[in-house]
């Protein structure tokens, strides 16, 4: 497969028509032969570029370049799903998986889902950020990064640093419309800093960002380095951090980063397809009070840049900004095209598939929760005992209960309403619906995460964003190596 720019005016259906070689009436055809009878689905085209470089003490540890293209054809009927995918786009494959899937319609309604009206959006670039940076010029930046890191402080004793980068097209094609395509750049920078002290004591810290945009946007010098000098931080305060205590207290959670909490314990449990089979902790319907007054929680898929955003989702819907809780209420759940037809709600825009070889999911794009009134400080100053957690590391949630485990990687003590020590290893333990409910003092400091989020479900990763202002939990259960006093 060629390389693309969007420099050369390329457009979905250039790619996958015009210079991709299918003819676009006899591929409508072949859809709707697929899905004649069936209740939905869809023809999804998809090219993909992929590149990354990591580099530990000085040198590049590893260096790759993938590239691949493919369909997944899907025929929905009722809840039952036919689908068949190849790697080779022509249109004999096409046939062969057309009357594999057809084999679904029995028990169809024989009533094809209207497709969805797609409201032009343009939310990033659709260039490639692989094209246009010589190679040469990454490894110099991953170089640079070690370097600086060296230099800032003589305990640094290992730099670890990654850039990843890559370009999606797709194109939706439907029984029913014409259906919808999108370009996606997306590229990640990251960077993690070992630190040692005179005792021998290591510690790490790690910062990245990234989003829906070219490497000029991760390459600026003052970009790169303020992700240095933030790992480098967070090294140099574990070195500092004491034992966290253990035991029932209120909890700070930081600005930004720490959303991820949310979007774990609450987020995964809002999408439809939980809900709509009974197994999730919400499903007990729109309209009841689920979290204290004032809070607000929103999943916005059209946030210019963000790493989560789309222009369309996987099945070709625009994506939105739906609000999942208003002031304590939940007032929605997040829908692909299946789970909402047969809950009777509409599509939010959140049907999202890893790739061609995967059915499409209800799944999140930005997560996060509106800010407050509250001063960050006037949050800390009403705590006389407690914890400020600011990051957040590895964590596991099960969405039928809500339960959830969360590592914090950057935590302090607060005492008197003042911050203090440092603390590692400590843990949140809690239950997603109910910690909601023990929230009381929301700052006024949104922020989203820098670009970093990928989120599994059912074997899928894909490309997440979380966010929060500084929220006050009255009380939650802390898992530490010392004892609370």
């Amino acid at each position: 497969m060629g390389s693309f720019r969007m420099s050369d005016a390329l457009t979905p259906d250039a790619l996958f028509f015009a210079e991709g070689g299918l003819d676009p009436d006899q591929t409508a055809r072949l859809v709707a032969h697929a899905l004649e009878g069936a209740d939905d689905g869809e023809l999804f085209l998809e090219r993909r570029h992929g590149e990354s470089l990591s580099l530990e003490d000085g040198k590049i540890r590893q260096a790759g370049y993938d590239s691949s293209q493919g369909f997944g054809l899907r025929a929905v009927s009722g809840e039952a799903v036919g689908f068949a995918h190849a790697s080779v786009l022509t249109l004999d494959s096409l046939a062969r998986a057309a009357e594999t899937v057809r084999a679904v319609r029995q028990g169809a309604s024989g009533r094809v889902a209207l497709a969805p009206r797609v409201a032009p959006q343009r939310l990033y670039t659709p260039d490639n950020p692989l094209e246009g940076v010589p190679f040469a010029a990454k490894v110099d930046l991953l170089a640079a990064m070690d370097a600086y890191a060296r230099d800032r402080d003589p305990r640094v004793v290992q730099v670890m640093a990654s850039l990843t980068g890559s370009w999606q097209a797709v194109r939706i094609v439907r029984a029913d419309g014409p259906g919808a395509g999108d370009i996606r750049p997306l590229v990640r920078l990251n960077v993690a800093v070992v630190v040692e002290d005179a005792a021998g004591r290591r510690e790490t810290g790690s910062h990245g960002l990234g989003g829906r945009l070219l490497y000029d946007g991760v390459m600026v010098e003052s970009v790169w380095q303020k992700a240095v000098n933030e790992a480098l931080r967070q090294a140099l305060v574990s070195l500092e951090a004491i034992d966290a205590p253990a035991g029932e207290m209120p909890v700070v959670l930081g600005p930004g980063w720490p959303g991820v909490l949310l979007h774990e314990a609450i987020g995964h449990g809002l999408e439809g397809d939980g809900n709509r089979k009974g197994t999730s902790a919400f499903s007990q319907g729109i309209g009841r009070r689920i979290a204290a007054p004032g809070v607000t929680i929103v999943d916005d898929g059209t946030v210019p840049g963000r790493r989560g955003s789309l222009n369309v989702d996987d099945e070709g819907t625009p994506t939105a900004r739906t609000v999942i809780i208003e002031d304590g209420i939940l007032t929605g759940y997040l829908q692909d095209r299946l789970n909402a037809r047969l809950m009777g709600m509409a599509p939010t825009g959140n049907g999202r598939r890893q790739s061609h070889a995967h059915v499409p999911l209800p799944r999140m794009t930005n997560t996060f929760m509106l800010a407050g009134t509250d001063a960050p400080a006037d949050i800390i100053a009403s705590v006389k005992k407690g914890l400020y957690a600011v990051n957040f590391g590895g964590g596991q949630v099960d969405t039928t209960s809500g339960k959830f485990v969360f590592s914090a990687s950057e935590a302090y003590l607060i005492e008197n309403g003042r911050l203090g020590a440092p603390v590692k290893g400590a843990t949140l333990i809690g239950n997603g619906p109910d910690v909601l409910t023990h929230v009381s003092m929301i700052g006024n400091d949104l922020a989203l995460d820098p670009g970093i989020g990928t989120c599994g479900k059912e074997g899928q990763g894909v490309p997440v964003g979380v966010g929060q202002p500084t929220l006050k939990v009255d009380l939650l259960t802390v898992g530490g190596t010392a004892e609370a006093a």
